[in-house]
């Protein structure tokens, strides 16, 4: 228990933790007890992080979102609010990654990943880095949406002008205020799907 890293942020793998309790007859039993009396938090069967009251360090979702399942980066409606696009606190952190879609349920909250082609993937990826601490994964504002449009079901655009008020509107996103990088959207609509729609989204945001 006296190991820096039972009271850090970073989520652990099941070796670190026996690493850091030392010599147990029994490491399984210690890490349970661990579990029960709060010290750390299980997020998932072999991976879990010191309860942040120890640790006195802020928990990042984004961070466990990675290490939860992956590869992954944080995306969606997640990595819009992450870089201030969307007034919306958004809840269940939402990632994308190449393995089959699933979800998972922490005592930190909801993670949910969803699916996109493999080519597709390493598109508009940015490293986030947090105080030299630690870092994590997440999609730039343009991938963002790219995949929030490429994910969601019976979401169409007719025209530049619905892409246009999709913004405006339905995520009230202000155009004016990010200096949109275009060509990461014109890379994802070359994976084909929804293409026609990423292209309307391009062209909404080179006209400003």
């Amino acid at each position: 228990m006296n190991d820096n890293r039972t009271y850090s942020n970073i989520p652990m793998e099941m070796p670190v933790v026996r690493e850091i309790i030392g010599d147990y007859l029994s490491p399984n039993n210690k890490i349970s007890s661990m579990e029960q009396a709060g010290d750390i938090i299980r997020l998932r069967r072999g991976l879990y992080v010191a309860n942040p009251q120890l640790s006195n360090q802020e928990i990042s979702r984004e961070l466990i979102a990675n290490n939860l399942y992956g590869p992954s980066y944080v995306s969606c409606e997640s990595a819009l609010s992450y870089h201030g696009l969307i007034p919306e606190r958004v809840y269940t952190t939402i990632s994308s990654t190449f393995k089959r879609a699933k979800s998972y349920t922490t005592p930190l909250g909801e993670f949910e990943y969803i699916t996109v082609p493999r080519e597709y993937f390493p598109i508009g990826i940015e490293q986030i880095i947090v105080e030299d601490e630690y870092a994590f994964l997440m999609a730039s504002p343009e991938k963002a949406l790219c995949d929030l449009i490429i994910s969601t079901a019976g979401l169409r655009f007719q025209s530049v002008k619905a892409a246009r008020e999709y913004l405006l509107f339905d995520l009230r996103i202000e155009l004016s205020e990010h200096n949109w990088n275009t060509e990461i959207i014109s890379q994802c609509a070359e994976h084909r799907r929804k293409r026609r729609e990423l292209h309307f989204l391009q062209e909404g945001l080179q006209n400003g």
